[in-house]
């Protein structure tokens, strides 16, 4: 007997002091040269992507080679006229160059205790929950703790499961197969399968590609 495991989320400046006498206080100048706008690897990861040289997209611009290739290096910093004519020919909104990456930090203490069914284990969300593109759980296992006796599935395209220490046995129908500190597995999402870890316990990290569920509520 087998089931599908769908995870549930577990409830889980001063004032500065004035200066005193005969003390100076300097003023700071910011140049506009402290904090440069770097939009040549964004161009060249844009251009890579759809499969165009550099001469190509130098033509496509109306620019020289050369040019094209300071550019993407940020060794020079383009007009406005000569930046719109490079995303016109990339089809790239010229207001994608300078938005700020969505960068989401989790602290592991702070991710939420989820409970994939997992017996002696402590398993945490370890992206944030709104993440739809995949999912990223921490396990901290006990000695000989385990997915349970049953096979059973997740609902992804592609599940990895990387052991950071102790031992791992994860059970196919009809094999085994026995991971060690470091050791990673990768298989097809819907496969039946279990896991025990050994004596000494196991850490370990479940990748699952795309997002198994919704955490965002």
């Amino acid at each position: 007997m087998r089931s599908t495991r769908e995870a549930q989320l577990q409830p889980g400046g001063s004032p500065q002091p004035l200066p005193q006498k005969g003390e100076t206080v300097r003023a700071i100048h910011l140049s506009a040269g402290d904090d440069p706008v770097r939009i040549g690897a964004k161009l060249r990861s844009s251009r890579v992507a759809q499969g165009l040289t550099l001469e190509q997209l130098a033509q496509a611009a109306g620019l020289t080679k050369g040019f094209l290739s300071r550019i993407e290096r940020d060794d020079t910093m383009p007009s406005v006229p000569t930046l719109v004519q490079i995303c016109h020919a990339l089809s790239l909104p010229v207001g994608a160059l300078f938005e700020e990456p969505d960068v989401q930090h989790v602290a592991l203490v702070d991710a939420p205790r989820i409970n994939m069914g997992g017996i002696e284990a402590d398993e945490r969300l370890v992206t944030p929950r709104s993440e739809e593109r995949m999912q990223v759980l921490r396990s901290s296992v006990g000695p000989h703790g385990s997915g349970g006796d049953a096979l059973y599935t997740v609902s992804c395209a592609v599940e990895s499961l990387h052991v950071i220490s102790g031992e791992v046995t994860v059970r196919f129908s009809g094999r085994d197969t026995q991971l060690v500190a470091g050791d990673t597995l990768t298989f097809p999402g819907l496969t039946p399968h279990t896991w025990v870890a050994g004596a000494a316990g196991a850490e370990m990290v479940w990748i699952l590609v795309p997002a198994a569920w919704s955490g965002s509520s």
